[in-house]
């Protein structure tokens, strides 16, 4: 624990010197990374495959873990884009000058030193260290035993390029143990807020024993709404994509709820999902629909245990309801607040779901495959904030920045 409190230590002595740098330098940077990326390929490659064969390939989180020449591609891409943004510092959100002539300014600023807890995604490693450094801030990095071997390769990666402007320790890399994840969570005089993105259970942990400030991501229970007036050929669309897309992420589709008018027509929304292997787990009335329209071997009863279920793989379940009423209430007691959808062409079923739904996305005939930060226009993401305080839905530079207040005055003094 001490070798941990004294790395956070320097990691915080650090992180002044992020104030140095121009926007120009930290744009440099980050392209250089994204050049590095692509050109030690193998390499990071031959890192992540130490850490695959040490996971089942059934495993859900082995989808997360994984890393190819087109992953790393795209990751560079993102690295590039979050290089063209605009700098988050420095704005002026708010400005005036008091009748006693004291000029008042709010700008944004850097958290300072942020800690990230994640689980076998190594694409975050990147993610996190670009978002943090354009936001000015410096990273301590926990992932898990799943990434270890990839993770090291990354920072040792990130680590050659900042040494060329001594910022290597601006980049903490935690042990992957287990035992390294409560000091940092208790680090209150060197971080100033944590964000764990992994499962529901690494995120109770953080929420229950940190004493630095959370903001909540990750875990995702989704839900689409298919409504009596809903358009069949975008629904079984939209219900795809949100499904199969990419399974072991937090915007894939976990839960479908169909209105009873349309159980007619509930074989044919779902058909798609059949080529894909998709098991389902469905209600009584679902049931019966789907029986001799939908593999055998893939459908099931539900079970309470399959509502409220982040599935993070081929595996969905399918309510039926009377009425959108209905579906707003299962919405309510088994959402995470994550992200939410409805496909129905009646307006005013659309805006009393849009203004119903407690969510940090809630969409209208679209997939929730489209909640991340790179689809938003924000470049890479930090994560999902599932939480209300400071940041809501995808983080990127902004969620990274507070503010402080800046006072001139000329020789004033209060009476």
């Amino acid at each position: 624990m001490d070798s941990i409190l004294e790395q956070l230590h320097a990691t915080r002595q650090a992180a002044r010197k992020l104030n140095q740098l121009s926007n120009a330098d930290i744009n440099t940077i980050l392209n250089r990374l994204a050049d590095a990326c692509v050109a030690q390929t193998p390499a990071l490659l031959a890192a992540n495959q130490q850490d695959l064969e040490r996971m089942d390939p059934a495993d859900p989180k082995y989808d997360r873990l994984l890393l190819n020449p087109q992953r790393l591609q795209d990751i560079a891409n993102d690295i590039r884009k979050v290089a063209q943004l605009p700098s988050p510092l420095g704005q002026v959100l708010e400005e005036k000058t008091l009748p006693n002539g004291l000029e008042i300014k709010k700008i944004t600023v850097p958290m300072g030193l942020i800690g990230i807890v994640y689980e076998s995604r190594p694409n975050v490693t990147f993610d996190v260290f670009a978002l943090c450094l354009k936001s000015g801030n410096a990273a301590v990095l926990k992932g898990s035993r799943d990434a270890h071997f990839s993770n090291l390769a990354i920072v040792g990666l990130i680590k050659n390029i900042l040494a060329d402007y001594q910022l290597e320790q601006t980049v903490y890399l935690a042990p992957s143990e287990r035992e390294a994840l409560l000091p940092i969570l208790t680090a209150n005089q060197y971080i100033d807020l944590v964000i764990p993105r992994g499962s529901q259970g690494l995120i109770d942990f953080v929420r229950k024993n940190a004493t630095v400030p959370v903001i909540e991501t990750g875990a995702g229970i989704v839900h689409t709404y298919f409504d009596a007036s809903g358009d069949l050929a975008k629904g079984s669309a939209i219900v795809h994509n949100a499904k199969t897309r990419r399974v072991s992420v937090c915007n894939a589709l976990d839960t479908l709820i169909i209105h009873e008018a349309r159980l007619g027509d509930l074989a044919a929304l779902l058909q798609p999902l059949a080529a894909s292997q998709v098991e389902l787990f469905a209600d009584e009335a679902a049931l019966a629909q789907l029986e001799g329209h939908y593999p055998a071997g893939l459908l099931s009863l539900a079970t309470e245990a399959h509502f409220g279920t982040e599935f993070l793989s081929y595996k969905m379940s399918v309510k039926t309801v009377a009425n959108l009423q209905a579906a707003l209430d299962h919405i309510d007691q088994y959402s995470s607040r994550h992200s939410e959808t409805i496909v129905a062409e009646d307006p005013d079923v659309q805006a009393q779901f849009l203004r119903d739904v407690d969510a940090a996305v809630v969409y209208t005939n679209a997939s929730t495959a489209f909640t991340d930060g790179a689809q938003f226009g924000m470049g890479a993401e930090i994560g999902i904030s599932t939480q209300k305080l400071h940041a809501r839905g995808p983080m990127a530079l902004p969620e990274l920045t507070s503010y402080k207040w800046v006072v001139k005055g000329d020789g004033h003094i209060r009476a």
